[in-house]
Protein backbone atom coordinates (compact mmCIF):
# COMPACT_ATOMS: atom_id res chain seq x y z
CA UNK A 1 0.00 0.00 0.00
CA UNK A 2 1.35 3.56 -1.28
CA UNK A 3 1.77 5.87 1.46
CA UNK A 4 -0.54 8.54 -0.30
CA UNK A 5 -3.77 5.43 -0.38
CA UNK A 6 -2.42 4.98 3.26
CA UNK A 7 -3.01 8.95 3.94
CA UNK A 8 -6.10 8.97 2.36
CA UNK A 9 -7.71 6.28 3.74
CA UNK A 10 -6.88 7.55 7.18
CA UNK A 11 -7.88 11.27 6.07
CA UNK A 12 -11.54 9.42 4.79
CA UNK A 13 -11.83 7.87 8.20
CA UNK A 14 -11.09 10.92 10.09
CA UNK A 15 -13.80 12.85 7.70
CA UNK A 16 -16.81 10.20 8.52
CA UNK A 17 -15.54 10.75 12.72
CA UNK A 18 -15.99 14.46 12.68
CA UNK A 19 -19.13 13.94 10.54
CA UNK A 20 -20.37 11.20 13.33
CA UNK A 21 -19.23 13.68 15.74
CA UNK A 22 -21.18 16.34 14.24
CA UNK A 23 -24.59 14.62 13.66
CA UNK A 24 -24.75 13.27 17.41
CA UNK A 25 -23.51 17.06 18.89
CA UNK A 26 -26.67 18.65 16.65
CA UNK A 27 -29.36 15.43 17.66
CA UNK A 28 -28.05 16.04 21.30
CA UNK A 29 -28.19 20.31 20.85
CA UNK A 30 -31.98 19.96 19.08
CA UNK A 31 -33.20 17.35 21.59
CA UNK A 32 -32.70 19.51 24.44
CA UNK A 33 -33.82 22.39 22.84
CA UNK A 34 -37.04 20.54 22.31
CA UNK A 35 -37.10 19.21 26.18
CA UNK A 36 -36.76 23.00 27.02
CA UNK A 37 -39.33 24.72 24.71
CA UNK A 38 -41.98 21.99 24.98
CA UNK A 39 -45.04 20.97 25.07
CA UNK A 40 -44.11 17.33 26.33
CA UNK A 41 -46.00 14.44 25.34
CA UNK A 42 -46.08 13.50 29.06
CA UNK A 43 -48.01 9.55 28.20
CA UNK A 44 -44.96 9.19 26.33
CA UNK A 45 -42.34 10.26 28.64
CA UNK A 46 -44.29 8.06 31.25
CA UNK A 47 -44.68 5.17 29.03
CA UNK A 48 -40.60 5.35 28.23
CA UNK A 49 -39.83 5.54 32.27
CA UNK A 50 -41.60 2.26 32.89
CA UNK A 51 -39.90 0.54 29.36
CA UNK A 52 -36.28 2.01 30.69
CA UNK A 53 -36.81 1.83 34.37
CA UNK A 54 -39.03 -0.60 35.76
CA UNK A 55 -38.62 -3.12 32.92
CA UNK A 56 -35.00 -3.15 33.81
CA UNK A 57 -35.82 -3.61 37.46
CA UNK A 58 -35.32 -7.45 37.63
CA UNK A 59 -32.11 -7.56 35.45
CA UNK A 60 -30.27 -4.42 37.54
CA UNK A 61 -31.22 -6.72 40.81
CA UNK A 62 -29.58 -9.68 39.62
CA UNK A 63 -26.40 -8.21 37.86
CA UNK A 64 -25.77 -5.54 41.54
CA UNK A 65 -26.65 -8.37 43.86
CA UNK A 66 -24.12 -10.78 42.22
CA UNK A 67 -22.14 -8.49 41.68
CA UNK A 68 -21.75 -7.09 45.54
CA UNK A 69 -21.83 -10.85 46.16
CA UNK A 70 -18.26 -11.21 43.74
CA UNK A 71 -16.80 -8.43 45.26
CA UNK A 72 -17.17 -9.29 48.73
CA UNK A 73 -16.51 -12.45 48.23
CA UNK A 74 -12.90 -11.40 46.36
CA UNK A 75 -12.07 -8.50 48.66
CA UNK A 76 -12.51 -11.40 51.56
CA UNK A 77 -9.49 -13.44 50.40
CA UNK A 78 -6.77 -10.84 50.71
CA UNK A 79 -8.72 -8.87 53.63
CA UNK A 80 -8.55 -12.16 55.98
CA UNK A 81 -4.85 -12.61 55.37
CA UNK A 82 -4.23 -9.15 57.02
CA UNK A 83 -7.05 -9.30 59.45
CA UNK A 84 -9.14 -6.67 58.26
CA UNK A 85 -12.37 -8.51 57.38
CA UNK A 86 -14.50 -5.44 58.59
CA UNK A 87 -13.07 -3.06 55.65
CA UNK A 88 -14.69 -5.68 53.38
CA UNK A 89 -18.26 -3.36 54.04
CA UNK A 90 -16.56 0.06 53.35
CA UNK A 91 -14.86 -1.48 50.16
CA UNK A 92 -18.19 -3.03 48.74
CA UNK A 93 -20.10 0.22 49.45
CA UNK A 94 -17.56 2.43 47.80
CA UNK A 95 -17.03 0.42 45.14
CA UNK A 96 -20.61 0.00 44.10
CA UNK A 97 -21.21 4.05 44.85
CA UNK A 98 -18.75 5.38 43.35
CA UNK A 99 -17.65 3.02 40.51
CA UNK A 100 -19.52 -0.29 39.86
CA UNK A 101 -23.22 0.89 40.57
CA UNK A 102 -22.89 3.95 38.17
CA UNK A 103 -21.38 1.93 35.28
CA UNK A 104 -22.41 -2.15 35.26
CA UNK A 105 -26.25 0.03 35.10
CA UNK A 106 -25.60 1.73 32.04
CA UNK A 107 -24.15 -0.80 30.10
CA UNK A 108 -27.46 -2.84 31.46
CA UNK A 109 -29.74 -0.23 29.88
CA UNK A 110 -28.11 0.21 27.26
CA UNK A 111 -27.41 -3.56 25.89
CA UNK A 112 -31.01 -3.81 26.75
CA UNK A 113 -32.73 0.00 26.04
CA UNK A 114 -30.05 1.34 23.82
CA UNK A 115 -30.41 -1.55 21.76
CA UNK A 116 -34.34 -1.31 21.43
CA UNK A 117 -34.46 2.46 20.40
CA UNK A 118 -31.92 1.85 17.84
CA UNK A 119 -33.98 -1.01 16.23
CA UNK A 120 -37.41 0.66 16.91
CA UNK A 121 -36.38 4.03 15.17
CA UNK A 122 -34.63 2.42 12.77
CA UNK A 123 -37.32 0.33 11.62
CA UNK A 124 -39.31 3.12 11.66
CA UNK A 125 -37.03 4.84 9.33
CA UNK A 126 -36.67 2.22 6.59
CA UNK A 127 -40.69 1.79 6.59
CA UNK A 128 -40.39 5.58 5.77
CA UNK A 129 -42.56 6.12 9.12
CA UNK A 130 -40.11 9.03 9.89
CA UNK A 131 -40.66 10.53 6.62
CA UNK A 132 -44.49 10.43 7.18
CA UNK A 133 -44.23 12.73 10.75
CA UNK A 134 -42.04 15.15 8.72
CA UNK A 135 -45.11 15.19 6.42
CA UNK A 136 -47.51 15.48 9.55
CA UNK A 137 -45.16 18.89 10.21
CA UNK A 138 -44.34 16.37 13.33
CA UNK A 139 -40.88 17.08 14.58
CA UNK A 140 -39.28 13.38 14.57
CA UNK A 141 -36.91 14.55 17.60
CA UNK A 142 -39.59 16.30 19.52
CA UNK A 143 -41.71 13.01 19.24
CA UNK A 144 -38.88 10.39 19.05
CA UNK A 145 -36.05 11.80 20.67
CA UNK A 146 -37.28 13.79 23.91
CA UNK A 147 -39.64 11.43 25.59
CA UNK A 148 -36.48 9.02 25.54
CA UNK A 149 -33.93 11.53 26.70
CA UNK A 150 -36.18 12.91 29.65
CA UNK A 151 -37.24 8.72 30.77
CA UNK A 152 -33.32 8.20 30.69
CA UNK A 153 -32.44 11.42 32.50
CA UNK A 154 -35.10 10.40 35.31
CA UNK A 155 -34.77 7.11 35.16
CA UNK A 156 -31.14 5.88 35.24
CA UNK A 157 -30.50 7.58 38.57
CA UNK A 158 -33.14 5.89 39.74
CA UNK A 159 -31.77 2.54 38.76
CA UNK A 160 -28.25 3.34 39.84
CA UNK A 161 -29.14 4.28 43.33
CA UNK A 162 -31.04 1.07 43.55
CA UNK A 163 -28.24 -0.90 42.03
CA UNK A 164 -26.31 0.29 44.79
CA UNK A 165 -28.63 -0.77 47.36
CA UNK A 166 -28.78 -3.99 45.70
CA UNK A 167 -24.89 -4.42 45.81
CA UNK A 168 -24.47 -3.20 49.16
CA UNK A 169 -26.97 -6.00 50.39
CA UNK A 170 -25.00 -8.77 48.19
CA UNK A 171 -21.79 -7.85 50.36
CA UNK A 172 -23.78 -7.70 53.31
CA UNK A 173 -25.16 -11.38 52.68
CA UNK A 174 -21.17 -12.31 52.57
CA UNK A 175 -20.16 -10.44 55.11
CA UNK A 176 -22.44 -11.79 57.69
CA UNK A 177 -23.51 -14.68 56.79
CA UNK A 178 -20.55 -16.03 55.51
CA UNK A 179 -17.95 -14.37 57.05
CA UNK A 180 -19.17 -14.16 60.24
CA UNK A 181 -18.85 -10.18 60.30
CA UNK A 182 -21.90 -8.61 63.26
CA UNK A 183 -24.51 -7.15 61.87
CA UNK A 184 -24.04 -3.76 63.37
CA UNK A 185 -20.87 -3.79 62.68
CA UNK A 186 -20.92 -4.38 59.16
CA UNK A 187 -24.00 -1.92 58.75
CA UNK A 188 -21.68 0.75 60.49
CA UNK A 189 -18.68 -0.33 58.87
CA UNK A 190 -20.77 0.40 55.45
CA UNK A 191 -22.08 3.50 55.62
CA UNK A 192 -19.21 5.32 58.41
CA UNK A 193 -17.09 5.88 55.24
CA UNK A 194 -19.83 6.96 52.69
CA UNK A 195 -19.57 10.69 52.21
CA UNK A 196 -22.58 12.91 49.98
CA UNK A 197 -19.92 13.14 47.84
CA UNK A 198 -19.41 9.87 46.82
CA UNK A 199 -23.25 9.43 46.18
CA UNK A 200 -22.72 13.30 43.88
CA UNK A 201 -19.64 11.16 41.96
CA UNK A 202 -22.12 8.23 40.99
CA UNK A 203 -25.64 10.04 40.24
CA UNK A 204 -22.91 12.66 37.85
CA UNK A 205 -22.33 9.54 36.13
CA UNK A 206 -25.25 7.99 35.50
CA UNK A 207 -26.76 11.74 33.93
CA UNK A 208 -23.32 11.26 31.44
CA UNK A 209 -23.58 7.83 30.82
CA UNK A 210 -28.15 8.66 30.13
CA UNK A 211 -27.14 11.65 27.06
CA UNK A 212 -24.97 8.95 26.03
CA UNK A 213 -27.19 5.93 25.64
CA UNK A 214 -30.19 7.82 24.58
CA UNK A 215 -28.26 10.08 21.73
CA UNK A 216 -26.57 7.78 20.38
CA UNK A 217 -29.26 5.01 19.85
CA UNK A 218 -31.11 7.81 18.50
CA UNK A 219 -29.08 8.92 16.18
CA UNK A 220 -28.31 5.37 14.92
CA UNK A 221 -31.87 5.17 14.58
CA UNK A 222 -32.23 7.96 12.54
CA UNK A 223 -29.57 7.82 10.08
CA UNK A 224 -30.35 3.73 9.77
CA UNK A 225 -30.82 2.61 6.02
CA UNK A 226 -30.21 -0.85 3.79
CA UNK A 227 -33.55 -2.51 5.36
CA UNK A 228 -33.43 -5.22 7.84
CA UNK A 229 -29.92 -6.04 7.45
CA UNK A 230 -29.18 -2.01 7.72
CA UNK A 231 -31.32 -2.12 11.33
CA UNK A 232 -29.02 -4.73 12.55
CA UNK A 233 -25.96 -3.62 12.12
CA UNK A 234 -27.28 0.12 13.32
CA UNK A 235 -27.91 -1.62 16.99
CA UNK A 236 -24.63 -3.97 16.83
CA UNK A 237 -22.94 -0.48 16.08
CA UNK A 238 -25.13 1.23 18.79
CA UNK A 239 -24.47 -0.85 21.37
CA UNK A 240 -20.73 -1.10 20.99
CA UNK A 241 -20.36 2.80 20.25
CA UNK A 242 -22.34 3.69 24.05
CA UNK A 243 -20.25 1.00 26.29
CA UNK A 244 -17.25 2.43 24.18
CA UNK A 245 -17.97 6.09 25.31
CA UNK A 246 -19.53 4.92 28.96
CA UNK A 247 -16.13 3.54 29.57
CA UNK A 248 -13.55 6.13 28.43
CA UNK A 249 -16.19 8.73 29.99
CA UNK A 250 -16.05 7.11 33.42
CA UNK A 251 -12.51 6.52 33.41
CA UNK A 252 -12.95 10.32 32.16
CA UNK A 253 -15.08 11.55 35.27
CA UNK A 254 -13.24 9.10 37.60
CA UNK A 255 -9.81 11.00 36.98
CA UNK A 256 -11.30 14.49 37.35
CA UNK A 257 -13.09 13.73 40.85
CA UNK A 258 -10.32 12.01 42.29
CA UNK A 259 -7.92 15.10 41.55
CA UNK A 260 -10.98 17.60 42.15
CA UNK A 261 -12.18 16.00 45.48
Amino acid sequence: MSFALWFARLGEKFLNLAIYVGGVSILLVQTIRFAIMGPLDRFQVFDQMKKIGVNSLPIVTLISLFTGVVLALQSAYQMQKISAQLYIASLVSLSMMRELGPVLTALIVAGRVGAAITAELGTMKVTEQIDALETLATHPVRYLSVPRFLALMTMLPILTVYADLIGIIGGYMVGVYKLGIGSGIYIKMTFEPLMLKDLFTGLSKSIVFGVIICIVACYEGFRTQGGAEGVGRATTFSVVTSFILIIASDCLFTALFYFAF
